[in-house]
């Protein structure tokens, strides 16, 4: 039977990393203007020929590429973490409003800053981010005293995301700066425009992070088993609690000070991984749902730009297509449980 169960990981986790070259792959070739594929190998070795096609990789398409890879990676990991944290199914960055507390004091920081004529660096970003996700979540974990029921919180979480975008959208409608106007693309979510400096700040960001939750996989798991049992292990509860909600928030901010609130990733790649690998051991979870994450990001991002190219659509319009059913089958999955 243990056999059994590694032989399914490997062969899983085999089918994710194949997925992730292939799509990785797949987004730097297709576009508006098709680059063959051993033109794409040999501009990344540094042999390419053509000047055009070397520019439209390594400047657009390669950052664009790793960016979703790295965000999308993280945007499941954060979902994984608020779903362990709450106890819930559909806890998420996007539904509990994390998500959007973080897009709006981006935009307030970038209003500022951009009135004044000052550059705002993508430390500074995802400070900002930070900040409003940390809030949002401290205002989630206020209610938690006086809600009861989950259902009621997702609720909660729901409304403080819309309150945070109404202010976003209020915020950015009376901007004059060309440079903020742009922000309506960002606050609906998109990878567009990404720097190598940004994959290198977001890179560094979440890769420390992903580290530091691989490391807790064990008190996670102790965790996922009930307070109790974990405090019966010498689990210290209220510090790893601590740390779900910051390395959750970190997270959470990383995405939205590059690419804005992108929706239903987090919530639905965490049981896509687990119905893929048949476990919810966090330590194969952790890895699998980063890989997964990547895997879905990729996916959809592909089909933001090249379904009605030269048009891109927003990110989350693509990943609500596709993350929004899973969500719908976890609830009704959940309800035959119960009944």
């Amino acid at each position: 039977m243990k056999d059994k169960r590694i032989t399914r990981y490997i062969l899983a986790f085999i089918i994710l990393i194949v997925a992730v070259v292939l799509l990785f792959a797949l987004n730097i070739a297709i576009g508006s203007v098709r680059i063959p594929l051993k033109d794409v190998i040999g501009i990344t070795l540094g042999r390419g020929l053509n000047e055009t096609y070397s520019r439209i990789v390594m400047d657009i398409r390669l950052p664009r590429t790793i960016a979703v890879f790295v965000l999308g990676g993280a945007l499941a990991l954060a979902g994984y973490l608020l779903q362990t944290f709450f106890h819930n199914p559909i806890a998420g960055p996007f539904v509990l409003g994390i998500s959007s507390g973080a897009k709006m004091t981006v935009a307030i920081v970038m209003v500022i800053l951009v009135g004044h004529s000052i550059k705002i660096t993508s430390g500074g970003l995802i400070i900002a981010a930070f900040v409003g996700a940390f809030a949002s979540m401290g205002f989630v974990l206020l209610m938690t005293r006086r809600i009861q029921t989950m259902s009621m919180l997702v609720v909660c979480g729901v409304m403080i995301g819309y309150i945070c975008s109404a202010i976003t959208e209020l915020i950015i409608t009376f901007a004059d700066d060309a440079d903020i106007v742009n922000l309506h693309n960002w606050s609906r979510g998109s990878f567009s425009g990404m720097t190598w400096e940004n994959v290198y700040v977001m890179s560094v960001v979440v890769f420390i992070t992903s580290v530091i939750v691989f490391l807790m996989a064990k008190p996670l798991s102790a965790y996922g088993m009930g307070e109790s049992y974990a405090t019966g292990l010498g689990v210290n509860v209220k510090l790893l609690r601590v740390m779900l909600v910051v390395l959750s928030s970190f997270l959470s901010a990383c995405i939205v000070a590059f690419a804005g609130p992108v929706s239903f990733v987090g919530i639905a790649t965490p049981h896509l991984v687990k119905w893929l690998f048949k476990t919810s051991k966090p330590i194969v979870m952790i890895p699998a749902c980063f890989l997964g994450g990547s895997v879905f990001c990729l996916f959809c991002d592909m089909l933001a730009r090249n379904l009605l190219a030269p048009t891109e659509i927003s990110i989350s319009t693509v990943t609500a297509i596709f993350g929004a059913p899973v969500v719908i089958l976890v609830l009704i999955n959940a309800r035959k449980e119960r009944g």
